[in-house]
């Protein structure tokens, strides 16, 4: 006898069809999975046979084939048990009911019931897309299941609801949920808490407002983290489709809360210095997402920069460009989304305490060049804002004047990308960080004052063309923040003073002549 159902596969964000055939013929007793199954699928034939038996249910003794076509794509991972199952029901007669309009995906265990898996939600988007009336899911993957409309999500606990629902002796519910769509985010951080800091707080708004990689350096206790970690809280709320393809990422990771149906709120991703390449960029046997993709329409903040591997930083080069991260291995290639804020914060030496107004640096002058050269001209090139934190002075700590709250921060961000959001209708660019060659000449218009100073120091401070686009882009945000149509000449100025830092902590004449 034969039978087949429809199920999905994935390879990194890409899904696929896949057809589960099952058939049952005569011969010696042997069960075989074809289709260019991995070591997990293959061991579905086992946690099929223990469901099987232990369910009640008659394992066929004849010649059992399973394919789960296409075969010229590897099968990874453990959901192909439920269609696996499904299909020899269905080819040894044991279940009634028509099953061509569901799709099946799922763990067995060996008892019968279904466990969760990862990479439900991209697959639940490409059956929408292919037409599939139904999906069976495990319910442990109920929440993520439920932002879906169109299609009905079928959350199943064990076989035996499976089997009652095809032959319709006790049907599911559907369980799409709409409440998703509009929910709020409460931080327990605030930009109040932080005393002083004023300088640094308005370049992060400038970040936020835009979309604008940052660098902070500053000496220990600054606050440079403090400051970092309460970026998220000024940042514009994601909209459904952010949420979606965040919430994609974080599914196939398999890093979505349990008591969450979406990832609600940007991502702030902090690895430690210690990461690998693989772990930040992406990779490994089944090209999982790293960080950088997990950071994606969020936050990645990297304390200690110069301490993460070389390899590391110069991996952020494409990224931070091209805003997605393309990673070859021998199964394949896979493309991650990576449009990220990228905040980086680290000392001006190793013991960091060059410049410090009160206490003394004991580095040499080629120990404190070794410790910044750590940081590449090209890396230091796509970081937009640098900008010094200094010590916070005892009488801002001790003060009980009342700093600026993260809302009303977050007020004229959002009014700054409301403006970029009706400037950039139609197109696929969300922020003046991430404008083309072509945007940055049409809405990066200077008044004469302003190009006459920005052509000074350009020259002067002999300024990269990515630098000179950056230096435009970023004074566009400040002009949206001030809610002037052209870039006027503070604006530039502004925008000039937040790439300069280089100039003093990189530049090896400074280095070698300052105390």
């Amino acid at each position: 006898m034969y039978a087949r159902v429809k199920s999905l596969g994935i390879f990194g964000l890409d899904c696929f069809d896949v057809t589960v055939e099952c058939d049952i013929s005569q011969g010696l007793p042997r069960f075989d999975v074809v289709g260019l199954p991995d070591a997990v699928v293959r061991e579905s034939r086992e946690r099929v046979r223990a469901s099987i038996k232990n369910c009640r249910l008659e394992f066929p003794v004849s010649r059992i084939t399973v394919n789960i076509a296409p075969a010229d794509i590897k099968k990874e991972g453990s959901l192909y048990d439920l269609p696996v199952f499904i299909a020899m029901l269905k080819a040894s007669n044991q279940m009634q009911g028509d099953t061509d309009s569901y799709a099946f995906i799922g763990e067995l265990s060996l008892d019968g019931d279904i466990r969760p898996i990862n990479g439900v939600l991209p697959m639940l988007l490409k059956a929408k897309e292919q037409g599939i009336s139904a999906v069976f899911i495990p319910y442990g993957n109920m929440l993520e299941g439920s932002v879906l409309d169109g299609i009905d999500i079928l959350p199943v606990k064990s076989v035996f609801e499976v089997i009652r629902h095809i032959s319709g002796t006790e049907k599911i519910s559907s369980c799409y949920n709409s409440k998703f769509r509009t929910s709020k985010i409460s931080y327990n951080i605030d930009f109040s808490e932080v005393k002083g800091q004023a300088e640094a707080k308005r370049a992060l708004e400038i970040a936020a407002a835009g979309g604008h990689n940052c660098i902070m350096v500053g000496p220990p206790g600054a606050g440079k983290s403090m400051l970092a970690r309460r970026l998220p809280t000024i940042l514009p709320d994601m909209t459904f489709e952010e949420k979606l393809e965040t919430t994609k990422i974080y599914s196939i990771a398999g890093l979505i809360p349990g008591d969450k149906a979406i990832i609600d709120s940007r991502p702030f991703r902090s690895p430690h210095h210690t990461v690998s390449v693989q772990a930040l960029a992406g990779g490994g046997i089944n090209i999982r997402p790293g960080e950088i993709s997990l950071a994606h329409n969020g936050v990645m903040f990297m304390d200690e920069f110069p301490e993460f591997d070389r390899r590391c930083k110069e991996s952020l080069r494409q990224p931070l460009e091209d805003l997605a991260v393309n990673i070859s291995r021998a199964s394949g290639s896979v493309t991650y989304p990576s449009n990220l804020m990228l905040i980086a914060a680290m000392n001006p030496c190793p013991c960091g305490f060059y410049g410090h107004p009160a206490k003394e640096c004991k580095c040499s002058d080629a120990a404190r060049k070794r410790y910044m050269d750590k940081v590449s001209g090209p890396i230091l090139d796509r970081i937009d804002i640098h900008i010094e934190v200094a010590p916070v002075e005892y009488d801002q700590l001790s003060g009980r004047g009342n700093e600026e709250s993260s809302a009303d921060i977050k007020k004229r961000v959002d009014k700054a990308r409301e403006i970029q959001r009706k400037r950039f209708e139609g197109t696929n660019v969300s922020c003046n960080a991430k404008m083309t060659p072509k945007m940055t000449k049409e809405f990066c218009v200077l008044s004469t004052d302003a190009d006459k100073l920005l052509k000074i120091s350009f020259e002067k401070l002999g300024l990269s063309a990515r630098a000179y686009d950056k230096i435009l882009r970023m004074a566009r945000t400040i002009a949206d923040l001030d809610d002037s149509d052209n870039i006027e000449m503070n604006h530039i100025a502004e925008a000039l003073q937040y790439r300069s830092l280089d100039r003093k902590y990189w530049n090896s004449e400074n280095i070698n002549t300052r105390s």
